[in-house]
């Protein structure tokens, strides 16, 4: 027990255990000095002068270091920073001391200054060694629990993951560097060789790496290719080094969102910011994914004023209490309730209206078509004409993939709002739809039902082997779709590139890789009432390029406002199966799949 007791580390034993070793290498660098002064034999005459020396030197060198809070640094973080500290205390203690000399010099008499010199190289070297040893230590020792790391990179963040790792703040020992800069292979950070990035299937098998740390940004199809590498090579540990705000690097595990969403190059903040700064933002479905995400974006773009819409308590109380309560405005509407939202836009006069609140699970519309209808197409009617009576400068209605030759009713309603979008008499409101593809991570979405799967040891089910989908991450789509609406002029539909799509069997497999899972298997369900093998971004190949690539535009063509009036009153009035038929006749691509079958 007292043994424990005296090993365990604390701030006061830390202090007193160098102390206590900078007075014995103080005592002994001073006769060593002598000792080299003086060919190693002392003359009687000088053992004085030495006891004076040491009666002086040694406590004044102990009071200038705890003025230079030397003994605040702990072991393993000594750098250099705290070296050049040490060695301007040793300049300022020295220097004193040589004052006091020469004040006092008959106290020292007889004294070989030559010993002040000698003896200031010795204690900065042996006292500097001291507290460096333990780091040497630390870098040349792996304890056994720790895994042999591989670093991507040779970057900022390989060399902090490394003083981590030697520090113990992470049980990882690293073992090597790999790089694609010709410059660095060959060279060393801390001891550790940096190799070329062909070799990492063999550093691998050599040094058996047992984790993979990527500390060097990364397009995602070349951060998909180096997953496959090294999951071929049986590395189940991978993680990405991330910068945070404290400016501290932080390991995350590799996510199905690294590898495969689509990251857009030419988001222009800028331009986001002059579109939102200093506006009265009114957004509906502001609980939502997307409508809680361009709630936060808005937020950080310096809105003047953020009205929440949303008839979901819980996701309205859930953004409200994340963004700042002096901004904000929570109110808990229903959109197809024209009589309650108008008096919102009658007290806030929103400048900028995004309605994002919609139905959007193809199976529940395909259950509940009525009520698909009017929260969908009423409600995006009511926003849009409220918004013009009440002088809205610009409205953004968030579309989707899946309005495109649809073939669903969910669909279908959302190509109804881009037409009215297009067609209603806007006056001095600009009114633009922008149609983006699904997000990775959004609320309904195959992303969190596999890992839920997955979590409960389930195989992951997949409807048909051939299914694709456009993915990006939600806050570069909200990002891209406040771009699109800063440079729209009005009547414009405009669909963000959503890159390749890709295949959720694919998505599915790289999944159960991700989660090191060899029990789990994919297997297929057919597709469901209303679901497409292939979703469409564009109508036809009219659609033009803007000033960004990431963002298009379609040509729509001319629709009679009055004749759109008429077919929506007899949508309204309909029953289930005349609504199917009304749908059809104003969206005449509208190909109702209904067999489930794939």
């Amino acid at each position: 027990m007292l043994l424990e007791f005296f090993l365990q580390p604390t701030s006061k034993k830390r202090i007193l255990f160098f102390v206590v070793f900078d007075v014995l290498i103080s005592l002994a660098t001073i006769v060593l000095a002598y000792l080299l002064r003086f060919n190693f034999v002392i003359k009687p005459d000088f053992y004085d002068s030495m006891i004076a020396m040491i009666t002086v030197l040694v406590p004044l060198k102990i009071v200038i270091f705890f003025v230079f809070k030397i003994y605040h640094v702990a072991w393993r973080f000594f750098g250099l920073s705290e070296y050049r500290r040490i060695i301007l205390a040793h300049l300022v203690t020295y220097g004193l001391f040589t004052l006091i000399y020469l004040l006092f010099t008959d106290y020292f008499a007889p004294f070989p200054r030559s010993v002040i010199g000698i003896d200031l190289f010795l204690s900065i070297f042996f006292i500097g060694f001291l507290r460096i040893s333990k780091r040497l230590y630390l870098e040349n020792y792996r304890p056994k629990q720790q895994e042999k790391m591989l670093i991507v990179g040779t970057t900022d963040r390989a060399a902090d993951i490394i003083k981590s790792a030697l520090r113990g703040e992470i049980d990882y020992h690293p073992m090597a560097l790999v790089s694609d800069d010709k410059h660095t292979i060959g060279t060393y950070f801390s001891n550790i060789r940096v190799y070329g990035c062909e070799m990492i299937e063999r550093l691998v098998d050599q040094l058996a790496i047992e984790v993979v740390v990527i500390a060097q940004p990364m397009p995602q199809k070349e951060l998909d290719r180096l997953f496959t590498r090294l999951y071929g090579v049986g590395v189940r540990e991978i993680k990405i080094a991330q910068i945070f705000q404290d400016n501290k690097t932080a390991l995350s595990d590799i996510s199905i969102e690294d590898l495969l969403a689509r990251k857009p190059q030419d988001l222009d903040r800028l331009s986001i910011a002059n579109f939102i700064a200093g506006k009265v933002v009114l957004i509906t479905g502001a609980g939502g994914s997307i409508g809680s995400e361009l709630s936060r974006q808005v937020e950080q773009f310096g809105a003047k004023q953020i009205i929440l819409m949303d008839n979901s308590e819980f996701n309205l109380y859930a953004i409200n209490e994340e963004l700042d309560a002096n901004k904000t405005v929570a109110v808990m509407q229903n959109v197809q309730e024209r009589a309650m939202i108008e008096q919102t836009f009658a007290r806030y006069k929103p400048d900028i209206v995004i309605h994002a609140a919609a139905y959007k699970h193809v199976p529940l519309c395909e259950a509940n078509i009525k009520e698909a209808i009017f929260n969908n197409v009423v409600g995006t009617k009511n926003v849009m004409d409220l918004s013009i009576k009440y002088g809205v400068k610009k409205v953004v209605l968030i579309s989707t993939d899946k309005a495109v030759r649809p073939t669903n009713v969910m669909g279908t309603t959302k190509r109804i709002c881009e037409l009215y979008a297009h067609a209603v008499p806007s006056g001095e409101t600009e009114i633009v739809a922008v149609r983006f593809g699904n997000v990775l991570g959004s609320s309904g979405s195959v992303i969190p039902k596999f890992k839920a799967q997955i979590e409960r040891g389930e195989n992951i089910t997949v409807t048909h082997p051939e299914i694709t989908r456009y993915f990006m991450m939600i806050p570069e789509a909200c990002q891209l779709v406040l771009q699109a609406a800063s440079i729209a002029k009005g009547g414009e539909l405009f669909i963000l590139d959503m890159g390749e799509p890709i295949k959720i069997v694919d998505l599915a497999k790289r999944m159960i890789e991700l989660s090191g899972r060899e029990d789990i298997e994919i297997v297929f369900t057919g597709l469901r009432a209303g679901e497409k093998l292939y979703e469409e971004l564009l109508i036809d190949d009219a659609d033009l390029k803007t000033e960004y690539e990431s963002i298009m535009v379609s040509q729509n063509s001319p629709i009679d406002y009055a004749q759109l009036l008429k077919k929506l009153e007899k949508l309204f009035n309909a029953n289930e199966q005349e609504a199917l038929e009304v749908l059809k006749a104003i969206v005449p691509e509208f190909n109702h799949q209904t067999n489930a079958k794939g």
